[in-house]
């Protein structure tokens, strides 16, 4: 079985540089040309539902699962459910993560379970590439929206219905993305502290308080139509922010009846500040890049913008020098 595993992969890597290779050179990358995309094909509505939910959603959820892990949580009920946001390019990305700081068997005695997400994306090419790996590693879920930067918001409330769904028994979620590294030491002991009580309606990360940017020019741009107000709520920064399992559900409901933005991140906060969650403010979580060493990484909790060359030998140095003092 091991074997027909490892051939598996061997073949999952060779596929995806060679699919890669061939669409880098022959095909055109698709722009994103509205709001919000979806298939043109009628959707289906979701294949489940919540209760307690009075008024008409203005803001209904209805995407089917292409791609799910349901049973990912049944057997043993993971302490932290990690939700990395990554596109159908980046296997390179997600296989870094896997054998680094990603691992599920990484802790012992503390169950972890990580899980891509992704959408639908408009190359089928690329579409049975994903199917084909999460055939293989089984931590991948997809729904049928279309993958694109404006659909992220749609991306994590995926995987905020996933965990209320498929694993409302965990204690923690983290939400990060396929360029962040994370020192799980800082995370699983500093700051969740498996041996104490968890925690309810809690929710920190690198917390940022501004406001909308008018310039048709910026990458985060905001119409005055989409959102009027001249601030925004307080919101985590959506490389990675850490909140208990019972938020997700609490989130996604919220979603239901709070219009769509497409940043992710102040979308988040918009439906935090509907909950009347305020979010913590942890110095360890890093939305910039940061130039390695091993005394500076092992204070911190993530650091943004790294690739997965620099995934694999940042993770190799620490792990190889945890009896060094700094």
């Amino acid at each position: 079985m091991a074997s027909k595993v490892s051939c598996l992969y061997v073949l999952t890597v060779v596929c995806w540089a060679s699919a890669l290779w061939y669409l880098s050179i022959t095909r055109p990358t698709s722009s994103y040309t509205g709001h919000r995309q979806i298939s043109s094909v009628s959707i289906a509505r979701k294949n489940v539902s919540f209760g307690n939910i009075r008024t008409r959603p203005i803001n209904p959820h209805s995407f089917e699962f292409i791609i799910n892990e349901p049973n990912k949580c049944e057997k043993n009920v993971p302490f932290l459910v990690i939700l990395i946001s990554t596109t159908h390019k980046e296997f390179d990305a997600r296989q870094a993560i896997r054998e680094t700081w990603g691992d599920e068997n990484n802790f012992k005695g503390i169950k972890i379970a990580t899980l891509f997400l992704l959408g639908k994306n408009a190359d089928p090419v690329l579409n049975q590439m994903v199917e084909q790996e999460s055939q293989i590693f089984h931590d991948i879920i997809v729904e049928d929206f279309i993958d694109s930067y404006h659909n992220l918001t749609l991306k994590t409330l995926m995987g905020m219905r996933w965990v209320a769904t498929f694993c409302s028994k965990a204690k923690y979620v983290m939400k990060t993305d396929s360029d962040i590294f994370v020192n799980m030491d800082n995370l699983i002991y500093k700051l969740l502290k498996p041996n104490t009580k968890p925690r309810r309606r809690y929710f920190t990360g690198y917390v940022i308080n501004g406001g909308p940017i008018r310039d048709v020019r910026s990458k985060w741009y905001m119409p005055r139509d989409l959102y009027p107000d001249s601030n925004y709520p307080p919101f985590c920064s959506g490389t990675g922010y850490i909140f208990s399992a019972d938020v997700a559900e609490l989130i996604y409901k919220t979603s239901l009846h709070t219009r769509l933005l497409h940043l992710e991140d102040v979308y988040v906060g918009l439906c935090l500040r509907k909950l009347g969650i305020h979010p913590f403010q942890n110095s360890g979580f890093n939305h910039w890049k940061m130039a390695y060493s091993l005394c500076r990484y092992r204070r911190v909790i993530t650091v943004h913008q790294i690739t997965p060359e620099e995934m694999h030998r940042i993770w190799n140095d620490m792990s190889s020098k945890k009896h060094l003092r700094c």
